[in-house]
Parts: C-alpha cells; structure tokens; sequence
C-alpha cells in the first residue's frame, strides 16, 4: 500500500481518537455534575454538620448536635432590608431558588401554600434568590406562583457559601433548610420538594419544645 493511500487511514483513525477522546472527557464531565449536583447527602454532608439522610433524601440533625445558620442579611427582591435573624424565635424555611429553574416552578405553588397554612404557627417562609441576573424575572415567578413571603436577592450565590461546609451545596437548586427556633439547621432537602415532603421536614421542627 503506498503512503498516498495509507494517509486517509490514518487520518481516520486520528478522527476515532479524538472522538473517543472527546467522548471520554464528556462521561466525566457529566459525572462529576451529577456527584456535585448529589453530594453532600449523606451522613455528615462533608462538614461534620451532623446530618442523617433518610430514604426519602431528607436530611435532619438532632437537636443537641445542630449547627448555628450564619448571617443571612441583606436585600430582597423589593429592595427591602432583611435579615433572617430578625426571625428567631420562630421556626423558619430558607428555601434556594431560581426562576429559571424548572423544579422550583414545580415545588413553588407547595410552598405558597404551606407559608400560608403555617404562618399562624410560627413558622416565616424566607425565599434565597440566587443566579437571576435581575430581579424582574424573579418578581415575575412570584407572581406567578403567589409567593408572598419575602426573598433575599443573591445572584452570585455568596449566601449560600456562608453555610458550614456540607450544608448547601451551591449546584443543587432548589435546596431547602428548617431552621429551629433557636437559629440552628434542623433539616435540609437538596431537590424539589411535595407538599408532603415539605411537611414531613417542617412538622417535626414545629412540634419541637
């Protein structure tokens, strides 16, 4: 075979290998979305925070073993000063989201609802807003989805690096946390959540002494 013809060949199996190649580093790129977008799920979470995951993938922490929520302050979506500390003494739900995020459109009207059902409990409804490069997309899903508590505006995702190591995991939207009434991180859900599953995290929490 002369070199002239065996060129094509070669020049093929190049091809095959740089596909493969290709192909290769996609497979691990996308596990390691998949680990990050899962992680800190498990005993633990990573950071010693004392979470135990259950069956369900909510993670709770006992009472005497929960870790401090840090300062959670600053502007909501109306351009309001908040700071969730402001809240202690009730038992309060961050919940992470996102409005271009569609499992948080899927959960949104549950949380509507609960905010409401439990607002007579003690129990305040706080929104973490974060990647939405202005706040009128984000105003615009509340509406929708009649959300009427108030939201923190985080774009780049700097409240929710304040959390222990472990806690929340910044690929994971929506992710949700209970505080307890002393501030502390009593249950954590890193996917979109039921009706049902909300409350199967928040009950407990309520029903604490």
């Amino acid at each position: 075979m002369s070199a002239a013809s065996r060129a094509p060949q070669r020049a093929n199996r190049a091809t095959r290998v740089r596909r493969r190649a290709v192909l290769t580093v996609g497979a691990a790129a996308a596990a390691l979305l998949v680990s990050a977008c899962s992680s800190g799920g498990t005993s633990g979470g990573g950071g010693n925070t004392n979470f135990v995951t259950g069956t369900d993938g909510i993670a709770t922490v006992a009472k005497g073993e929960r870790a401090t929520a840090p300062d959670l302050s600053g502007k909501t979506l109306e351009g309001e000063q908040l700071d969730v500390a402001d809240y202690r003494g009730k038992v309060v739900v961050l919940n992470v989201w996102g409005s271009w995020c569609n499992p948080c459109r899927a959960e949104a009207k549950h949380f509507a609802k609960v905010s409401e059902d439990y607002a007579d409990r003690g129990v305040q409804f706080v929104g973490i807003n974060t990647r939405d490069t202005n706040t009128r997309s984000a105003l615009a899903f509340e509406e929708e989805f009649g959300i009427a508590y108030p939201s923190l505006y985080d774009p780049a995702g700097k409240l929710m690096l304040r959390f222990e190591k472990g806690t929340l995991n910044p690929q994971a939207i929506p992710s949700t946390l209970i505080l307890d009434r002393d501030g502390k991180v009593a249950a954590r859900s890193l996917s979109a959540l039921s009706e049902e599953r909300l409350l199967k995290m928040l009950e407990p929490v309520v029903a604490e002494k």
